[in-house]
Formats: C-alpha cells, sequence, structure tokens
C-alpha cells in the first residue's frame, strides 16, 4: 500500500514537473520563437508570411552599436564582480563556519529589500547634490559637482551593486567544498602559496567562476529598470531594447529576434558551464 501510494507521488511529481515546464518555459520561448519569423503588423502586431526579415534587422547600424555598448558594459561588469568577489570570496571561505554564516548573511540582506529600490536610493548618492559630491566638495577636492547621474558610469555602479552577489555565491558553493587536503598535500610536496592558490585553487572553483560570470553577465544584458533609472534616456543595455520594440515601437518581430539571439546565446554559456564542471571532475579523479 505505501509503495503504491509512494509510486504514485512520484508519477504525480514527474507529471506536475513536465506541465510546469512545458507551459512556463517550452511554450512561451517557442511562441517567441515563432514571433521572430513573423512580419510585423500595425493593428495585430503580427501577421503572415514567414521571413527572416526580423533576424536581418539585427544587423542595422544603429541596433548593433547599442547591443555592442550593451555587451562591454556586462562584459566590464561581469569583470568587476569578478575582480571584487573571488578574493573577498576566498577569503570568507578560510574562516571559521560562524564567522562565514555571519558574511552569507550581510551578503543576502540586501535581498530583504526590492532592487529597484535599493537603485533608487543610489540616486541620493550619486547625484550632484549627493553624498559623493558632498563630500568631494567639502574637503575641497573639486571645485563643482560631478555629472555622476545619468551616466555610463552610474549605471555600472547600479549594476554591480545589485548583481555582487550573484558573483559571490556561486564561488562561495564551490570553494567551500574544495577538500583541504589536496592544498595542504600541494604545500607539503614544496608548492608557495601562490602555485597553490594558482593551480590548485583557481582550476577547483572555476565552475563557480563560470556560474558567477553567467549569472552576472545575462542579467547585466537585460536590467532595464537600472539604466533607466541611473542612466536615464542616454544609456540604454539589452533589456531595453526589447522593452522598446514591444512595447514602443510595436515590431514584435525585431523584439522577439533579439530576445531568440539571446537565449541562444545563454544556451552557450550553459554549454561551457556543463564543460567547465566535468573538466573539473575529471581533475579532480586523477587526484
Amino acid at each position: 500500500m505505501l509503495k503504491t501510494a509512494d509510486n504514485f507521488c512520484r508519477t504525480a511529481v514527474l507529471y506536475f514537473i513536465f506541465i510546469w515546464f512545458g507551459v512556463m518555459v517550452f511554450a512561451p520561448n517557442l511562441l517567441v520563437l515563432l514571433a521572430s519569423f513573423l512580419t510585423k503588423e500595425p493593428v495585430w502586431f503580427l501577421r503572415l508570411p514567414l521571413n527572416l526579415q526580423a533576424y536581418r534587422a539585427l544587423g542595422d547600424a544603429a541596433l548593433l552599436t547599442v547591443i555592442l555598448k550593451s555587451v562591454g558594459l556586462a562584459f566590464v561588469t561581469t569583470l568587476f564582480c569578478l575582480l571584487i568577489g573571488y578574493p573577498f570570496t576566498y577569503f570568507i571561505a578560510r574562516f571559521s563556519k560562524e564567522t562565514r554564516a555571519l558574511f552569507l548573511m550581510l551578503i543576502v540582506v540586501p535581498f530583504w529589500t526590492n532592487s529597484l529600490i535599493r537603485n533608487y536610493a543610489l540616486i541620493a548618492v550619486l547625484s550632484e547634490d549627493g553624498l559623493i559630491n558632498a563630500f568631494l566638495l567639502h574637503f575641497g577636492l573639486i571645485a563643482e559637482p560631478l555629472k555622476l547621474l545619468n551616466t555610463t558610469f552610474a549605471v555600472f555602479v547600479g549594476m554591480v551593486y545589485t548583481l555582487l552577489p550573484f558573483m559571490i555565491l556561486p564561488i562561495y558553493a564551490v570553494l567551500e567544498k574544495i577538500d583541504r587536503s589536496i592544498v595542504e598535500a600541494a604545500a607539503d610536496l614544496g608548492a608557495g602559496p601562490f602555485e597553490v592558490f594558482y593551480k590548485i585553487v583557481i582550476p577547483l572553483s572555476f565552475p563557480g567562476i563560470v556560474a558567477g560570470c553567467i549569472m552576472v553577465f545575462l542579467p547585466a544584458l537585460t536590467l532595464f529598470y537600472v539604466s533607466d533609472i541611473l542612466g536615464g534616456a542616454d544609456v540604454n543595455v539589452l533589456g531595453s531594447i526589447i522593452r522598446n520594440k514591444f512595447m514602443v515601437d510595436h515590431d514584435w518581430p525585431v523584439g522577439a529576434a533579439i530576445s531568440v539571439a539571446l537565449t541562444a546565446f545563454m544556451l552557450v554559456l550553459l554549454h561551457l558551464y556543463y564543460k567547465s564542471g566535468n573538466t573539473v571532475e575529471q581533475e579532480r579523479q586523477l587526484w
């Protein structure tokens, strides 16, 4: 009787998972893919025939410039989060369990408030009468307030502020699981601290680095509310372009084509993450 009930529960959960993925993942993406091959229509937004016109529009010079700028901003944001997050996480992982828990709590605390509100709070820091300009003016470091708000720099600050925890947490999850005996064995064999870090710790933590970069890079391409709040009309990210194509220009095929291209890029990154995990597992087996 209990075995029959257990099998029924397993089957029900599997059906629920398949239905959820079908309704919430596959169906929306399939509709977006289909929309990218349709033709723009002024009233109903979409119409036949099927064509590749939306994908050809991705080669437009103005659109390509915005895409490249958005990719560049996302890359710099990811690199900066990695340069800050990895050393920070590495030292956290070396503390006692209680201290690590405290640091992790401090990292997670910002999630208790909405990221939209937190980015609005940055206006008080970056505006001409904000905290940074007030500090610099008070100590005579500048003669007049700096224009920090409504710039690419402000969007960069907002992106790093919002996405840094997404770099720290995956790296921490990997660093915490590294077998300390491997590090100690390398040190016993004469490897210096830098050599141990470069040849042992970094390769073993590579899946966490890749996961963190993916979790920062992809949102940095699409977090349009950060650019809207801190960058104004002069700074656009890829998410802003997709939103404008759907909501302002009503050019659904081009907006869908950009979304499809972004999804394909995400799948490539996920494949790289899968390959990095397999490589590290093979190295562990060799050790």
